[in-house]
C-alpha cells in the first residue's frame, strides 16, 4: 500500500475524491476491462499532479522515477495516466538509463492513451535533449524497441519522433530506420503501428 504521507498516497487519494462512477465506466467502456477505473477526468490527473509537486517541492530524479513506478504499480488507469504526466513535467531530470523504465511502462500499457503521452512527451523529448553516447545509446534502445514483438513498443519507436519533426529536427534517415525495422518486425504491419507512422510522416518525416 502507498505511504499515506507520501506524495503516491496524496496523489492516488486526490485522485479517488475526484471520481465519477459514471466515467469510470465509460473509459472501461473505451479501455476495457483489465485496468481499474477511478473515474477522474484528464483535468483532475493533472490538476492533481501540480498540487502534488507544491506539496513536494524539490524531487530529484530518483524521486521522481520512483513515484512514477510507485504510481504504475497497481493497475489502475488514473495512477498510470498520473505516472506518465509525472515524468512529462520532469523530463529534465531523466537520463537514457531511464528508458529501460519507461520500457516496462509500455509493456504494461496496452493503450494509446497511456502509450503516446510517454512516447511523444516523454521518450521524445528526452532523445532531443541527449548528446553524445547517450544518445546513441537511447536510439539502440528505439531500434530495439522497433524490432520488437510487442506492437506498442514500435508504436512507441514511432512516435518518439514526433518531438523532433515538429520543431523542424528530425533526422529523416533515422526515422526511415525505425520504420524498416518496424516493417520487418513479426505482425509488424498492424493498426496500431501503421497509424504512428502515418502521423510522424504527416508532420513532415519522409
Amino acid at each position: 500500500m502507498p505511504d499515506a504521507d507520501g506524495p503516491a498516497g496524496f496523489i492516488d487519494e486526490a485522485l479517488q475524491y475526484e471520481s465519477s462512477w459514471e466515467r469510470a465506466e465509460d473509459y472501461e467502456r473505451r479501455h476495457g476491462d483489465h485496468l481499474e477505473y477511478y473515474g477522474a477526468s484528464v483535468g483532475a490527473v493533472r490538476g492533481t499532479l501540480r498540487n502534488a509537486q507544491r506539496r513536494y517541492p524539490g524531487l530529484g530524479h530518483d524521486d521522481v522515477t520512483a513515484l512514477a513506478s510507485e504510481l504504475w504499480s497497481r493497475p489502475v488507469f488514473e495512477r498510470r495516466l498520473a505516472a506518465a504526466v509525472l515524468l512529462q513535467s520532469s523530463v529534465r531530470l531523466l537520463r537514457s538509463s531511464d528508458l529501460t523504465r519507461i520500457e516496462g511502462f509500455l509493456r504494461s500499457a496496452h493503450l494509446p492513451d497511456l502509450v503516446d503521452p510517454l512516447a511523444v512527451d516523454v521518450v521524445g523529448p528526452l532523445l532531443l535533449r541527449l548528446r553524445g553516447q547517450d544518445a546513441v545509446r537511447a536510439h539502440a534502445v528505439l531500434e530495439r524497441w522497433a524490432a520488437a514483438d510487442d506492437p506498442w513498443l514500435r508504436r512507441a519507436a514511432v512516435l518518439a519522433h514526433l518531438p523532433a519533426f515538429r520543431t523542424g529536427e528530425g533526422d529523416g534517415a533515422s526515422f526511415r530506420r525505425i520504420v524498416h525495422l518496424v516493417s520487418g518486425a513479426h505482425q509488424g504491419r498492424v493498426s496500431t503501428v501503421e497509424d504512428a507512422v502515418a502521423l510522424v510522416r504527416a508532420s513532415g518525416a519522409g
